[in-house]
C-alpha cells in the first residue's frame, strides 16, 4: 500500500489523509464532510493560498486572474472544464490578483491570466496568456 496523500479541502481548508487509490472514489472531507473534489476550481485567497500550495500532495494549478481582465473572463469556462478533467490527479485553483496583490507581487505575476503549476509548495512551471480547455489540460499534464 502506498503512502497516504494530504488533500486540502476546498470548502473548509481541512487537511485530509487519503490513500492514493481512493482519490477517484469521490472522497469527502473528514472535517466538514463535503466532497474533496468538485470538478470546479478552488477560490484561493491570501489567507489560504500557502496552505493549499504547501500541504496538498497532488499538483496544484493556479490561475492568477483579475475581474477586469477580458482574457481572464474568456478563459474562465475553459479552466472549469479543465478542472473537471484533471481532478483528482491535480487540483485547480484561482487567485484574484486584485484581492491578493501581495501574492501576485511575490510570485512576480506580470501579465494575466497566468497559470502556475505547484508541486510540494514549489512553482515548477508557468504559462502566461489565455488558453482553451484542451490547451490547459495538455500543458498541465506535460508539466505534472
Amino acid at each position: 500500500m502506498s503512502e497516504a496523500l494530504h488533500i486540502v479541502c476546498p470548502h473548509c481548508d481541512g487537511i485530509n489523509r487519503m490513500p492514493p487509490d481512493r482519490l477517484s472514489a469521490q472522497p469527502s472531507c473528514g472535517k466538514c464532510h463535503k466532497p474533496l473534489f468538485t470538478s470546479h476550481p478552488v477560490e484561493l485567497s491570501a489567507k489560504n493560498f500557502n496552505l493549499h500550495i504547501t500541504r496538498c500532495d497532488i499538483p496544484v494549478l493556479v490561475d492568477f486572474w483579475a475581474p477586469w481582465c477580458g482574457p481572464c473572463k474568456m478563459m474562465a469556462p475553459a479552466f472549469v472544464q479543465a478542472a473537471g478533467r484533471l481532478e483528482p490527479a491535480m487540483r485547480l485553483a484561482k487567485l484574484d490578483t486584485e484581492q491578493a496583490q501581495e501574492l501576485a507581487a511575490r510570485y512576480n505575476i506580470r501579465s494575466i491570466p497566468t497559470l502556475a503549476l505547484f508541486k510540494n509548495g514549489r512553482e515548477v512551471a508557468r504559462q502566461a496568456g489565455a488558453m482553451d480547455a484542451n490547451g490547459i489540460i495538455s500543458w498541465a499534464k506535460s508539466r505534472a
